[in-house]
């Protein structure tokens, strides 16, 4: 087992030979255009490792590998036409750069072509692999309605948070490492741990996220920080305040998060004080903790050797301990 950087180089090379111009160009070019924007290929990469952790060569699971990034794009092209975002990863998103259409018939189209790369396996991992991404497929897509419908209410709990993030992100995650297991033939009961171990990681991942939206340092997150409290996105932190916030605390929070007229850096710094204030940060940073435990837990279940474990788990430290 390689470690997980040295699987990037191969598969980028791999998704190199699918991105090739076809016609028509106008449904394929902003397939392609999507597909080597780049980000951290986290998925494909996980769905390498897990083979070869099951001992199986990382290159019998590079078109498995291809199917989870070409999904997970295609998620985001429709993820940005419903948010009418106009970046992705800093550049034009799809429907910006072509128009609404494109991004949608060219969106529908990966669906087809991730899919479709599960045809150069035999029938039974066809079948296994066909059978987990209808099912991973259709909860991303219950993650994404939730999250439009907590937008407009304002009781959403933790339990339904933690329920939205783990469909939304986490399910893939799980289901990366799935297949990697699934085309290296691993007994089923390694199969459902290893999903369970990628799931846990998944939820962990997202609620590092929420927390590196508020208090990462903005030249190594890459993003905006406080994005999430400029667009009164109802995050694990949030809920945190509303739960251990005194009443003040929590009208405080609810003005904060409502006044139009607060410039953007007042209320990101009056929201953040508010965070650390009621304990909120710190239990944000204890969930993450204890999600990357449960599936050091399940990792112990596992049918293989000590070093794999290791290794498995020291990329479950650096993505708890992640600044990026």
């Amino acid at each position: 087992m390689q470690h997980i950087e040295q699987y990037q180089k191969p598969f980028l090379k791999y998704l190199e030979r699918f991105t090739v111009e076809r016609e028509p160009k106008n449904l394929y070019s902003p397939i392609n255009y999507i597909l080597e924007l780049g980000g951290k290929r986290l998925r494909p990469i996980l769905t390498l490792m897990t083979a070869e952790v099951f001992d199986e060569h990382a290159e019998k699971a590079m078109d498995a590998a291809l199917s989870i990034e070409v999904f997970h794009n295609f998620s985001l092209v429709h993820d940005d036409i419903m948010d009418d975002a106009p970046l992705r990863r800093g550049q034009q998103t799809v429907h910006e750069k072509w128009n609404l259409n494109t991004g949608i018939l060219s969106g529908d189209a990966m669906l087809i072509l991730a899919y479709q790369l599960f045809e150069n396996y035999d029938a039974e991992t066809f079948r296994d692999l066909a059978k987990l991404f209808s099912k991973t497929a259709l909860e991303v897509c219950e993650g994404q309605q939730y999250d439009i419908d907590f937008e407009t209410r304002d009781d959403v709990t933790i339990p339904e948070y933690l329920k939205m993030i783990e469909y939304k992100t986490a399910v893939l995650v799980g289901a990366a490492m799935k297949m990697g297991a699934i085309v290296a033939k691993a007994s089923e009961a390694d199969q459902n741990s290893i999903y369970e171990f990628g799931r846990f990681l998944g939820i962990a991942f997202q609620l590092q996220d929420d927390y590196l939206d508020a208090f990462g340092n903005p030249e190594t997150f890459g993003k905006q920080v406080g994005g999430d409290i400029i667009e009164n996105k109802k995050t694990y932190l949030y809920l945190k305040t509303i739960e251990l916030g005194s009443n003040d605390d929590v009208l405080n929070l609810k003005t904060f998060m409502s006044n139009l007229e607060l410039p953007n850096s007042n209320k990101v710094e009056k929201v953040k004080a508010l965070f650390h204030k009621t304990g909120a940060a710190e239990a944000t940073q204890n969930a993450v903790k204890d999600y990357t435990n449960k599936a050091f837990e399940v990792l112990e279940t596992l049918h293989i050797s000590d070093d794999k474990k290791q290794s498995l788990r020291l990329f479950g430290e650096q993505l708890m301990n992640r600044r990026v």
